[in-house]
């Protein structure tokens, strides 16, 4: 475990090497869970901000949903997320001519609709955070899906990337530029003693 502050990252997220596939996964993370994606607080603001704009991105299926369901929900066990059509893929999910997965508010990003990029949840994703309920820590670990993150495994340990240093942008993102940089001293002290005992 490392500690930075308030912020307690388990040992996976800078020994484990992790590279994402789209051409193997399709975007899986994007369709497969128990429930949407989920969002911050003041991320619901974001996509209400963002929605007019992402809207032409989106099937017919998932306006639908939307105007069932609303631009989110809350569900008890995870809180607020975006919704899903059949508890399977987020309306906010588009598929591309491959049939890869991709989110549409990222697309609208991409194209210089709208500034906020994604949820950080997806953009973080294989690690996953939690604020502790009794105080200010927050956890970070690594978890892969088993079966979908299987070929993006493969690859980070074909490319030699850990987890850390594959989604060093949305966790500069999400804890800034100083915790990604204590945390890279970290991962370095943890390689150099393994290396070196």
């Amino acid at each position: 475990m490392i500690a930075i502050n308030n912020i307690l990252i388990s040992d996976e997220v800078v020994k484990e090497q992790f590279v994402c596939d789209l051409g193997k996964c399709k975007g899986a993370c994007c369709v497969d869970g128990d429930a949407g994606a989920p969002l911050e607080k003041e991320e619901l603001q974001h996509i209400n901000d963002v929605f007019e704009a992402v809207l032409p991105y989106l099937n017919e299926e998932s306006k639908k949903e939307i105007d069932r369901q609303g631009r989110y929900v809350y569900d008890k066990e995870y809180g607020w997320v975006t919704p899903t059509i059949d508890s399977k893929i987020c309306v906010y999910g588009i598929v591309d001519k491959q049939g890869i997965v991709k989110c549409g508010i990222e697309q609208a990003y991409l194209d210089g609709k709208v500034t906020w990029k994604k949820p950080i949840s997806c953009h973080l994703f294989p690690i996953i955070t939690k604020k502790s309920k009794r105080t200010t820590t927050e956890y970070v670990n690594y978890e892969p899906r088993e079966d979908n993150c299987k070929a993006a495994c493969t690859l980070g340990k074909k490319l030699k990337v850990p987890v850390y240093q594959f989604l060093k942008e949305p966790l500069i993102r999400k804890f800034g530029k100083e915790f990604y940089e204590a945390l890279d001293a970290s991962a370095n002290h943890l390689t150099n003693k393994t290396t070196n005992p």
